[in-house]
Order: C-alpha cells, then structure tokens, then sequence
C-alpha cells in the first residue's frame, strides 16, 4: 500500500485526491492544507462579494468531512507544511500555527499555488488594503463591502480579478477607480482589441487611470489616499490589490526541488520535479507553452485541474502526459465577453516569432434575426497556416468562437482546417459561414497571395510617399471619419477610376469591416495593381484609436 502527501488543495490538490482514489482504493492519501478551506470556487470568489452569487456556501466544492465520507481521503486544514525533505521522504507539518511534527510520504504532490503581489509600497498594511485569494479573503472584503460608508474603492491592477473586482463593485453602485501602470489593461489581449474592454468599463462608470502606478498609501480620514506616481492622487474608503501573483515556494528552497527565476516548480511532462517520487501542479509550476514549446507560468483553474489528473495518474501507473497550456481565457466585462488563446502579439515579438494577422467584425448570428451584435474576432498565424493565437470581444457567441479555435489549435490544425469546419447553423444561432470560418477565409486568402492582407501597424508605419492608402466605403461613411491621408475611391466606381491611381504605387486599400475592401483588392490586382486589404477595416482603425478619457492625470 502506498502513502501519497498532497499539499495543498483547491484545483490541483484536490483533483490529483479523488483522482487517485478512484485508480486506488487501497492508497493511503494525506491532503494538508494551510488554511480552512481546501475545495472551493475560486473564480466565482468576485461574484460572491458583488452580489450575483447569493449563498457562500455554493462556493465549497469540498469539505474535509465530504473527502473522508465519500473518498477515505485524511484532509487536514490549518496545517501548513513548512519544509520538505525528499532524501528522507518526510514533510514538516505546523499545525494551527504553533505544534511541528513530521509525516512520512511514498509519493509526493506539490500543489502549494500562488499568493497576491504585496509589494513594499508605504502604508501597504493598512487594513483597507486587501487581495482576493481565498475564502477568507472573499469574507473579508465582504465585510468591508457591506458596511455603511464604503462609496469609493480603488482597484490596483488591471487583470482578470482587478477588472471582474472592478465590475461587481461598480455594480454594487459603488464607485470604482481602476489604475494599472501598463498602458492598457488585460495584458493577454493586444492593444488593438483590448481597448473595446476599456471603452465597456467606462461606459459604466469605472475611471481608468492607465500608464501609472501607485507610490504610497496614506490615511485620509476614516479612508485612504491613494498617491500616484504621475503626481495626482486618488481617494478611497477600500483598496484592493490585484497586480498579480507569486508562487507559494519559500518552503522548497532548501529542499533540492528545483525551481525557476521567479520561484515556480520546474517539471517534467509526467508533473514530476527532479526529486523521486516528488510531483507538482498547478500555479505553482512552470509549463510548456503548448504555442511556442517555451517555459511559461500560465495560473488557471482548467490547466491545473488536468495537471492534478495527470500527476495521479503517473503515480498509478498510467502513461498520462501534459502536453503544455494554451492560456485558452474568458472574463465577463459588464455586457461584454473578452476570451482568447494562445500567443498574442507581444509574446510573439518578444520570442522572435514571423507572423500575420488575420480581423473579421461578423454578426453573432444571422443578421436578418433579431437581436444579432457585432463580434470582434483577431487571429494570429504564420506563413505555413500554423494558428499561433486568436482573441475576440463581443456581446453573444464569443466563448464558442474561442472554444473552437482552441480546439482546432490543440488538434494541431490550421488557418485550412478553420475553413472546413462543418459548425451548427440556425438563424438565431449562427450564419451559413460561421464567424470562424469567415476567419478562416481571410487567412486563407492572405497565404494564397489572392488577397493579402495588412495590419493597423503597417498602415501607421506606412511611407505616405511611397504608397497610396485608399478608402472603397461610401461617402457618408467616408465623411463621418476616415484614416488621415486617405484617397476616396468607392468600391462601385473603382473600375470606372482606375486611371487616378499610380500602378507603381502600392496600394493599401480598405473600408468598413474588411469585405469591400476584400473585392477592392481582387479588382485592383486583377488589373496589375500591387493591392492589399487592410484586415478589420475602419471598423479596427476606430477600435484602436479608443482613449479612456481618464488618462489624462489630474
């Protein structure tokens, strides 16, 4: 019979438990855990708080008592283990904070996670400065949330859980500033699509001071000044840190088990750390970007729940394997959906890696259908078709777009498989050519040469000397706005006008959305013209030039 530790619960943790219950019955499985909680809803932590979740105890997954009675699992909370030595297959444990013992392993699983960013920042200690990780986090906040005189918070940082903390608590009728250094937020998208995000926040309310960054906290009454580094300063009765996370390590640096630059459990594709028998999942670890082949830290609940599957089945004898993440993503801002997968742009330069890019602005449905809305899709990929990412905002039907995008790129399929797919069709649901497979036709065109495409940074980055940047749309459109040094040619008159265009001269042409710029640039290359589309259109041009009107520090 063998002894198999887990320290730490929630995603990981907990799924490499029952796991390995139903391969083994006969194991013997200790779970630790330093806190009380160890199954829980992590991501449905910001929705408890604001409201849309009603009962806490929706959020328990697990209990201890639910793992011993239905898995024979021995789950101890409030036990923390504090070091680990591999040669002699022992933990130390410290319970409740004060009595240390050891417990003795066959098989060890590290699934310790990851801990908010509190960096050293004057008066980061006040007690109305809280992160969001845990059960008592979320009660915590609650609390404060709840209480009488909270009108204005702070959110700093602007990722996943500072943009869904900003939401439920701008709809909680709170006011909401949300202040992140980096010139956009939501680092996963590209700048050209994240600003629709922005420009939804906004919308409802939220003030985004973007491009700055925090200094100092000081005391302002019953609240807090939040002072910024820009100069302007910011007054809240509640802050919430959201600038990311760092993995829970400190306790493995004397171990042997090796870990990465910034602290993360190095594994293998079984989840096995150097050390024998020593296993690890979850945000705690790096992983293999399934896009590049790289190393990465990717921290989401899909990922280590497979991991935590994957590490128990190596442990029983199955030949189990990770074959890396994909960073496949979705958050609700507001009326919007955001999702995306695999590398965006930034990734993409920052590795050295050739690609194109591929914007379609189709209806989630139908358009003849009532109720159908615009859906923003952006795909990545290289000159063989390899698709490298792909990112979407919309009202409906963005989450099916991404989800099979990521599948085909996890089946190792191309921009080629995108235009075959055979994907349900109804009015109310879809059209005739899915969104995606319209994506798929825009790639496909670009690599054939029948069509070829540029992007918004080729058309800045332009020689206006050299090259001719032509609008086909209709004069009303062209007159409500229009990309600077633009030539006027309607797609219905460009035969007729050839003569007004420099055949030596390359042509960038586009319109709306992407379609009349298409039939542009098949006319005009047909006549021997060095044509090519811009891909989104205006549509992408206007998207792009969004500013939140907080920027402008005061």
């Amino acid at each position: 019979m063998k002894k198999i530790v887990i320290i730490g619960g929630v995603a990981g943790g907990a799924s490499a438990a029952v796991r390995l219950r139903r391969l083994d019955e006969q194991a013997e499985i200790v779970m630790f855990e330093k806190d009380a909680y160890i199954s829980y809803a992590n991501c449905g932590l910001p929705y408890y708080i604001g409201g849309s979740i009603q009962e806490r105890s929706k959020l328990l997954v697990q209990t201890p008592e639910m793992m011993k009675s239905r898995f024979n699992i021995d789950v101890r909370v409030n036990s923390e283990v504090i070091k680990v030595d591999p040669e002699r297959k022992i933990v130390l444990v410290r319970r409740n904070g004060k009595e240390e013992y050891e417990e003795s392993f066959d098989y060890l699983i590290l699934a310790p996670g990851a801990r908010p960013i509190r960096p050293k920042i004057e008066g980061i200690d006040h007690p109305r400065i809280v992160s969001l990780r845990n059960i008592p986090d979320t009660d915590r906040l609650k609390q404060i949330v709840d209480q009488d005189g909270i009108r204005n918070v702070t959110v700093v940082g602007g990722g996943f859980i500072g943009v869904e903390m900003a939401e439920v608590l701008t709809e909680r009728g709170l006011s909401v500033t949300l202040v992140e250094a980096a010139p956009h937020i939501l680092s996963p998208f590209d700048a050209d699509m994240v600003t629709i995000a922005e420009e939804e926040m906004q919308k409802h309310g939220v003030r985004l001071i973007l491009g700055d960054s925090v200094t100092a906290f000081t005391e302002a009454g019953e609240g807090l000044r939040v002072q910024l580094k820009s100069g302007g300063s910011q007054e809240a009765d509640l802050v919430i840190l959201a600038i990311g996370v760092t993995p829970e390590t400190g306790f493995l640096r004397e171990s042997g088990i090796k870990l990465g630059p910034r602290g993360h459990i190095l594994v293998n594709e079984h989840l096995q750390t150097n050390c024998k028998d020593i296993y690890a999942v979850g945000d705690a670890i790096e992983v293999t970007d399934f896009v590049s082949g790289r190393q990465t830290t990717i921290p989401l609940a899909g990922p280590a729940n497979k991991q935590g599957r994957i590490a128990a089945d190596h442990i029983c004898g199955l030949p189990s394997t990770y074959k890396g993440s994909q960073g496949t993503s979705i958050l609700k801002i507001f009326g919007l959906t955001a999702a995306g997968t695999g590398n965006n742009e930034r990734i993409l330069k920052m590795n050295g890696v050739p690609f194109q890019t591929a914007v379609v602005h189709p209806n989630s449905h139908a358009g003849y259908y009532p109720g159908a809305s615009s859906i923003t899709l952006k795909l990545l990929f290289n000159a063989e078709g390899k698709i490298l990412g792909a990112q979407a905002y919309g009202r409906e039907g963005v989450d099916k777009r991404i989800d099979v995008i990521a599948t085909v790129m996890r089946l190792k399929g191309s921009v080629y498989d995108l235009t075959e797919l055979e994907l349900s069709y109804a009015p109310p649901y879809s059209s005739a050519k899915d969104p995606v497979n319209m994506l798929g036709y825009v790639a496909e065109n670009a690599l054939s040469g029948l069509s070829p495409i540029v992007s918004l940074e080729d058309v800045h980055l332009r020689d206006t000397e050299a090259m001719v940047l032509l609008d086909v749309r209709s004069r009303t459109e062209f007159d409500a706005g229009h990309i600077p040094g633009a030539v006027y040619i309607p797609v219905d008159e460009l035969r007729g006008r050839l003569n007004e265009l420099n055949p030596a001269k390359p042509l960038m042409v586009y319109c709306q959305v992407g379609y009349r710029g298409n039939v542009a640039t098949r006319i005009l290359r047909q006549h021997g013209y060095n044509a090519a589309n811009l891909t989104g259109g205006y549509k992408s041009f206007e998207i792009a030039s969004f500013r939140p009107s907080a920027r402008s520090k005061k």
